[in-house]
């Protein structure tokens, strides 16, 4: 690809976006890069690119949350590094420690979710971790970023000096503040600190009797401040000492800054890393700001923008809470190149922007506000020509800047070129300036190139109707209110509304008439049936929108009748079969009753058998044998559901309940009739046998009964009488 001229990207507003970018960058170095943003030279580094962004952004919708990129620059301290024996502030070192230590926690980060983050992971680890930069650093400054007191031996035996010498002027400062309380020669405050020393506060008078040396006076002079003699001995010894650890403080330093030396490159790569990081950082959070997202990159020269905004008037707009509306537009090598014309102010020159700073933007490794379902190429350049550019300084008219500018399209456009134009041939005479601008646009199609103009002019209309590769659009327009409706029709010239915006803006009818006849007559009726055609338009596709729901309407209503005949069926289906099982199982219940109740009356078993297996056989007999498929299939139909499960062993309870009333009843009936008395001689049998004996003898409440072949001793109560004894 090759670099994108810089008039190219003012004319697109494209530094607006720069610091948009900025201001979403933690550190300087990232801001740095931010401000100097542009479109990539290699494919495979901006494809690289626009993939971390789009990774990073995607970390904002999972709990995966990545580690923050803040850092504090350390390149100045690496240049003075790279100086032998010199002496880097401690400042410098707890930077080098805090990146450090940001790469490895991003390390450890992305290695962990290295299939959410696999750019991002690649990327982190381009830089070599090195533990001995933090083990260097930690050996002498600890995790408060101070010198550590074992830093050296010297270092250690200096500090332990000086808590000596602070502990015995604390004890012979307290000695002295006793003494001069005692004698009363302080004042209220008693003491204080000058030049952070402690002093007494000796009033003026008794200056003289107090021994030690004057620091200073209070405002009004009142007071003395003045240090104990003792203190003044001990405060010139821990001054020495304050100037040798410091000495050892500077010779600790350069030795660590001799031992970080080899490691300049990975502390340089460090900061790479980090700077990418924090950019990126920027670029995710840039696009969440307006919902941008990676479209689809291809390679087949197609672009295709659905629902595209321009992003700054999409952010300025959003602040103001106001509405933006999108574009739809689409290149492709069958169609190369698009005019659109239409009414002023109606909108084609943002649409026009709106192409070329998404492309541009997408080219340099950002995201863009457009439909997910979008998908867009690469271009090798991208010439603009927006504005009229007028430069009194060179002496250029608008037409003359123009007329090198298309010069410079004529050295630059090729297949790989997307080229705006805004207002193509305007700026001198239109007959001449048109046909010349016709000339422009047939070279540019020749060549294959890419493009998208706009234009007021009726023969550049006509060439793009014409050119198999090319295509007409128009911004609509409200022929009712005169307003435009910003919003973007492919396939058809627009007209320019010249003296319908005219009238809206105030202007006299009777002038405009006036005008209309300065114009020959063919080209108002064509102007008018351009205008008439778009109004047809606008109401057709209109009335095509409204057909459209309609019929979007109906089909989701017929589909939810389907739907809801679906279910009626079904439910109709359930029903018959559990009526159809309700009505046999009442039928069984029915037949089972009936020969219960035989039972109950006669109390022979033999006929209550002989009716169930009757019973069970019938029954069996309907039940047709079935392949094993269909016998898989019976047994996946469905059941009848649980209620009515329940609800049937509800009646059949019921049925079990009446018929232990009515036997209670019957047995309490025959409980109430007078038994027979039993005498020898009688023909008798047990309640449950049919067998019939003769009662041979009755002992208390018991009888002997003789069957003939064998007697049997048998209670008088299981005793039923068949015959009594003439």
């Amino acid at each position: 690809m090759k670099a994108i001229p810089k008039k190219t990207l003012e004319d697109l507003e494209f530094p607006q976006i720069r610091k948009r970018l900025a201001a979403y960058c933690h550190t300087g170095p990232a801001r740095e890069m931010a401000l100097t943003i542009a479109p990539f030279r290699s494919e495979e580094e901006l494809l690289a690119s626009l993939q971390r962004a789009s990774e990073y952004l995607s970390s904002f919708q999972n709990e995966n949350r990545i580690p923050g990129s803040s850092f504090e620059p350390i390149d100045e301290a690496l240049d003075l590094l790279r100086i032998e024996n010199s002496l880097l502030p401690l400042e410098d070192f707890r930077n080098m420690a805090a990146l450090t230590s940001q790469i490895r926690l991003h390390q450890k980060f992305f290695e962990k979710f290295r299939e959410y983050y696999p750019q991002l992971n690649e990327w982190v680890f381009q830089a070599t971790y090195r533990e001995e930069i933090p083990q260097h650093i930690g050996q002498v400054i600890d995790k408060f970023g101070e010198i550590r007191d074992d830093a050296s031996e010297l270092l250690h035996s200096i500090r332990r000096q000086m808590n000596a010498i602070k502990a015995q002027m604390g004890q012979s400062f307290n000695a002295a503040l006793a003494r001069a309380v005692k004698a009363e020669y302080l004042d209220e405050i008693r003491e204080s600190v000058v030049d952070n020393r402690r002093v007494l506060a000796v009033k003026a008078m008794h200056r003289r009797k107090v021994k030690g040396q004057v620091l200073g006076t209070s405002k009004t002079g009142s007071i003395v401040y003045i240090e104990p003699e003792a203190s003044v001995r001990h405060s010139r010894e821990l001054q020495l000492l304050e100037l040798e650890e410091q000495e050892e403080i500077r010779r600790i330093l350069k030795a660590l800054g001799a031992a970080l030396r080899p490691f300049i490159r990975e502390m340089t790569a460090y900061q790479e890393v980090m700077t990418e990081m924090d950019l990126t950082a920027a670029k995710a959070a840039f696009a969440r700001s307006m919902n941008a997202l990676l479209p689809e990159i291809n390679t087949n020269k197609t672009l295709f923008l659905r629902d595209a905004y321009h992003p700054l008037l999409l952010l300025t707009n959003t602040e103001k809470r106001e509405k933006t509306w999108p574009q739809t537009i689409s290149l492709s090598p069958e169609n190369r190149i698009i005019v659109i014309s239409g009414p002023n102010a109606g909108g084609k020159s943002i649409t026009l922007k709106t192409i070329g700073l998404l492309q541009v933007m997408l080219q340099s490794g950002l995201l863009i506000p457009v439909h997910e379902k979008s998908t867009c190429c690469l271009f090798g350049s991208v010439l603009t020509d927006i504005g009229d550019n007028q430069s009194i300084e060179n002496h250029l008219s608008t037409y003359s800047y123009r007329l090198k500018n298309m010069n410079r399209f004529l050295r630059k456009c090729d297949a790989d070129t997307l080229f705006l134009i805004d207002e193509f041939g305007t700026g001198s005479d239109p007959e001449l300036g048109g046909a010349l601008a016709e000339v422009f646009l047939e070279t540019f199609y020749e060549r294959e190139s890419f493009g998208v103009i706009t234009t007021h002019y009726a023969n550049l209309k006509a060439l793009a109707g014409e050119l198999p590769h090319a295509t007409n659009a128009n911004m609509l327009f409200d022929s009712r209110t005169l307003e435009p409706t910003f919003q973007l029709e492919m396939g058809q010239p627009g007209s320019s509304f010249t003296f319908e915006v005219a009238q809206k803006n105030g202007i006299p009818y009777s002038l405009i008439n006036r005008a209309k006849k300065k114009v020959s007559r063919g080209k108002v009726r064509f102007d008018e049936s351009i205008a008439k055609l778009q109004k047809e338009r606008t109401r057709m596709a209109q009335t095509g929108n409204r057909l459209q729901e309609e019929e979007t309407r109906a089909r989701e209503e017929t589909q939810k009748m389907e739907t809801l005949n679906a279910k009626l069926r079904d439910k109709l289906s359930n029903y018959q079969e559990l009526y159809d099982y309700n009505q046999r199982m009442i039928h069984l219940g029915t037949r089972v009753d009936k020969i219960a109740s035989q039972y109950f009356r006669d109390k022979k078993k033999r006929p209550l058998i002989s009716e169930l297996l009757r019973l069970v056989e019938t029954e069996n007999s309907k039940r047709k044998t079935k392949p094993p498929k269909a016998s898989k299939k019976a047994a996946a139909e469905p059941k009848p559901p649980e209620s009515v499960a329940k609800e049937v062993a509800k009646e059949v309870a019921a049925i079990r309940k009446e018929k232990a009333k009515a036997r209670k009843k019957a047995e309490q009936k025959e409980k109430s009739k007078p038994r027979p008395v039993l005498k020898v001689g009688d023909r008798v049998r047990l309640a449950d046998s049919k067998s019939v004996g003769s009662i041979d003898q009755i002992e208390k409440n018991k009888a002997i009964v003789n069957y003939g072949i064998f007697t049997t001793q048998v209670s008088l109560d299981q005793l039923e009488l068949v015959e009594a004894r003439k």
